[in-house]
């Protein structure tokens, strides 16, 4: 197959004569190699992170990820750490701008626009690595643990970090998707980086050497994506299976002021549970063991509002099993809570987990007086969301699942620590009304197809207005539903114990592929002070 046509022109400018490179490592920069205009280093900068947007919904072409890894390699090969990071800065303005377009939508372009500088940022110290590391041999491998590098670091600063846009997330459902099982989004991550260090590694030497190497390397990802595959199988006869319902009331789109919104949120979940109800008794719909509501089915507080509580007692005694009910507390404090409450149908509300990592500039405020010279849109967040500090493990009638609320789906330790403490199903308890018909509803849902497969759980994704959805372990969706409509479903779903690699060892594999970034990078800089 011939090369990508950037990839190709790039390469007429970046090799020459410059000596055999070593093994797996890119050709030395001749003359004319450092000689290449600003201007197409840039371009391939810019294309380099528009290829890795388009890997991601909505467009959700998975295979350009490694072309957008190779683009950015080929751009900073042969120059300076300087030159690398404004190519970094440039790729990852391309990739975030795009991306995260729907976070602007209720607040206006100033968030969105500092939230996409600040994710691009990070990208500038692995462009300024990318030269070093690409001297190397074996380079694809040392360029997937700086894209590992780059992730974890933004994954974790500030404030929690932010860790939208992985590679990994762009592979829910590729032959990558099964290396979760073994390493988690980290080592899926590492292949996609890998694969394109391998594309740059071929684009910048076209020597039969260079074509082995590459294949050697090609196969050193593959093979265990292939081993992997029995990892991330579908759900077996053998499993033991509940009846989960998921009930997606919707919201009110216009036409009421913040308290009638709220109140008719929670009525549309009321009522379309008890239609459920009603179903099950007319013979029309399976009776489920439990019943899952998503985030802010009710913002209003059930304990310090008699009417909300009546309501939703009302409705899980109709339906007769336990519920788990998405709510907004009053508390601790001054703050509020995001909260899942257990609604049994006799015992009335029990357990609760509540959000370990409310959103920075969403749920809350860091810095609020600073923040509000930036933009006086903080202040649609009068009050700040406490932190939970307990494991969202909850037991639901037969079911002790998971439970995570909205973004928190992102974080690899968060959704680790459910099934380490023994969820057999994962619950995602989301509300993307705000974000509208945008992409960031699929972008969160490919976040839990690959969960799936990392941790050998079925998913739940429950969702106020869409979409909501049902995930085997594998990572196939075998429901899901439409945005802005209500929507009600009762479908069966694995309980499992068994603990895949990647839950095991945790972060092992990606501190193991960080450090081999840092070991590259020193690496290289030695090799560079000798040879002067």
């Amino acid at each position: 197959m011939d090369r990508p046509v950037a990839l190709r022109s790039a390469t007429s400018v970046a090799v020459g004569a410059g000596g055999p490179a070593p093994d797996g490592a890119a050709p030395a920069p001749t003359a004319g190699a450092r000689d290449r205009s600003a201007w197409s280093q840039a371009l391939l900068a810019v294309a380099a992170g528009l290829s890795l947007y388009a890997a991601f919904p909505p467009l959700g072409w998975w295979a350009v990820a490694p072309l957008g890894v190779a683009l950015l390699a080929v751009a900073c090969h042969g120059g300076t750490a300087r030159r690398g990071a404004l190519l970094g800065l440039l790729a990852g303005l391309a990739f975030f701008v795009p991306l995260l377009r729907w976070s602007g939508l209720e607040v206006g372009p100033v968030p969105w626009l500092l939230l996409a500088l600040s994710q691009a940022a990070f990208v500038v110290p692995l462009g300024a690595a990318l030269p070093t590391l690409l001297r190397l041999p074996a380079a694809p491998l040392w360029v997937a643990g700086a894209w590992v590098a780059q992730e974890a670091l933004r994954s974790r600063l500030p404030f929690g970090g932010f860790p939208w846009g992985r590679l990994a997330f762009s592979q829910a459902d590729t032959p990558l998707t099964p290396l979760a099982a073994l390493g988690g989004a980290p080592l899926v991550t590492a292949g996609v980086a890998a694969l394109g260090g391998v594309l740059a590694l071929v684009a910048l030497d076209r020597s039969r050497r260079t074509a082995l190497t590459a294949a050697g390397l090609a196969a050193a990802v593959a093979l265990p994506a292939l081993a992997a595959v029995p990892l991330a199988v579908r759900s077996g006869a053998d499993d033991e299976q509940v009846a989960v319902a998921v009930v997606q009331g919707n919201v009110p789109r216009l036409g009421l002021d913040f308290n009638a919104q709220r109140a008719a949120v929670l009525t549309n979940h009321v009522e379309a549970t008890r239609g459920l109800a009603a179903d099950v008794r007319a013979g029309r719909a399976e009776q489920p063991d439990l019943v899952v509501w998503p985030e802010n089915s009710s913002d209003i507080d059930p304990f310090a509002d008699p009417t909300a509580f009546a309501a939703i007692d009302a409705a899980v005694r109709d339906i007769g099993v336990p519920v788990l009910v998405g709510a907004v507390l009053d508390g601790p404090g001054d703050k509020i809570s995001n909260t899942g409450i257990v609604w049994d149908p006799e015992a009335g509300p029990g357990d609760r987990y509540v959000k370990r990592h409310p959103v920075p500039f969403g749920e809350y405020i860091p810095l609020r007086s600073l923040a509000r010279r930036v933009s006086s849109q903080v202040d649609l967040v009068p009050r700040d969301f406490a932190a939970g500090e307990t494991v969202g493990v909850l037991d639901v009638g037969p079911a002790r699942l998971g439970d995570v609320i909205c973004f928190e789906v992102a974080y690899d330790a968060l959704v680790r620590d459910t099934v380490r403490e023994g969820g057999r199903l994962l619950v995602v308890q989301t509300n993307n009304a705000t974000f509208g018909r945008s992409p960031q509803t699929e972008q969160q849902l490919a976040m839990s197809r690959l969960r799936a497969v990392e941790h050998g759980r079925a998913v739940v994704v429950s969702a106020t207005s869409g979409v909501s959805a049902v995930i085997q372990p594998d990572g196939t969706v075998s429901h899901r539903t439409q945005v802005f409509t209500q929507d009600v479903s009762v479908t069966s779903v694995p309980l499992r114990d068994a603990r895949t690699p990647a839950t095991r060892l945790g972060v092992v594999p990606e501190l193991l592929l960080v450090l081999l970034a840092v070991a590259g990078v020193v690496l290289g800089r030695r090799r560079a002070g000798t040879r002067a």
